[in-house]
């Protein structure tokens, strides 16, 4: 590879002024501007395209220095773009005997905690920037704390695209089982039309104030039946008026894109390596807190296995997938938006 570089309680709304400032990097070419914070874990706060910032930022989570360990959704779910390895949803890996025993899971790894949404986003990142003669390059790097793998990201901004180019590492002696997931957050809004490949396999993970049929059930996009409803992922806002769902769907062709007040931003990939993609819906209903307003984002998100547990992804749902020692896999991200007429 190229690029390879050497707590809060409840929901406290903030305004500007009382959030805590971070350094951060730009890169931009032409109209197209990424902007990064390294020391949130590479989170990209920021993407404008096609003439209009696409990610969505919450104004009752604001950015704050991470805790490794703390509840992502509860500490540092401040919107923008992160990167969630080697597990996105907290979870206990099994122990390699009785319905694990086939994966031969080896025994370091066997009882593992992993932290919500991953190790990535709760460390700071090594950083390098440069500018080339086609555009500006930012190359993130991480180290694992609980496996030993070494994880990284280059972003290349050019007039017309943002392309990501990712690397994973295994430094260890034992085969390591993994989920990646990117995590892109847009705003939901009444004009949000969805493209995804057309019959492909959609399986529910969670779902909040819908029936779509319980974790597992299967649909095929862009229709979901259950409970007597024929429900159209294509346009998210006219399913329900209060609701939020997580949907995987297996990728048969590697492109999905977004349209949103005359623009479209598309993200295209090899699907040999990446598998799969993530949906967060949601209209209002979810919050990670208690009593706290439902969110209106969309979780728009390229993903390596499914779901976002690894523990289930290594039973029920086999799609986990696996590094051998000293083995680098590398897969990459093209996103492109335009203006529509």
């Amino acid at each position: 590879a190229r690029f390879l570089p050497s707590g809060i309680h409840g929901p406290a709304r903030v305004t500007a002024a009382a959030r805590p400032t971070f350094g951060s990097a730009e890169l931009r070419a032409g109209t197209t501007r990424v902007v990064i914070i390294p020391a949130l874990g590479g989170k990209i706060a920021s993407m404008e395209m096609g003439g209009r910032e696409w990610l969505w930022t919450s104004d009752v989570i604001p950015h704050q220095t991470p805790i490794d360990g703390a509840s992502y959704a509860e500490t540092a779910d401040s919107g923008g773009y992160d990167e969630c390895f080697p597990s996105v949803a907290a979870c206990t890996l099994p122990a390699s005997s009785g319905r694990y025993a086939a994966l031969s899971l080896p025994n370091a790894y066997s009882g593992l905690a992993l932290p919500d949404h991953g190790e990535l986003w709760s460390q700071a990142t090594t950083f390098d920037l440069r500018t080339t003669d086609e555009g500006t390059y930012a190359a993130c790097g991480w180290v694992g704390k609980r496996m030993p793998y070494r994880f990284a990201r280059a972003i290349y901004v050019t007039a017309d695209r943002v392309e990501m180019q990712y690397a994973v590492t295994n430094d260890g002696l034992d085969r390591l089982p993994f989920l990646w997931s990117a995590q892109p957050l847009l705003p939901l809004t009444k004009n949000t039309k969805l493209e995804l490949p057309e019959g492909a396999r959609v399986r529910v993970w969670a779902q909040h104030g819908i029936e779509l049929g319980g974790p597992g059930a299967e649909h095929r996009w862009p229709r979901a039946v259950a409970a007597g409803k024929n429900h159209d992922f294509r346009t998210p806002d006219l399913i329900a008026r209060n609701y939020a769902c997580k949907l995987f769907v297996d990728m048969g062709t590697g492109r999905a894109a977004i349209e949103e007040e005359g623009a479209r931003l598309e993200v295209s990939f090899d699907t040999a390596q990446v598998t799969h993609f993530g949906l967060w819906l949601n209209r209002g209903g979810w919050s990670p807190f208690a009593r706290g307003k439902g969110y209106r984002n969309l979780g728009f998100q390229p993903c390596i296995g499914a779901p976002e547990s690894l523990t289930e992804a290594l039973g029920q749902w086999r799609s986990a997938n696996w590094l051998e020692p000293g083995q680098t896999r590398e897969w990459t991200l093209t996103w492109r938006a335009l203006k529509l007429l």
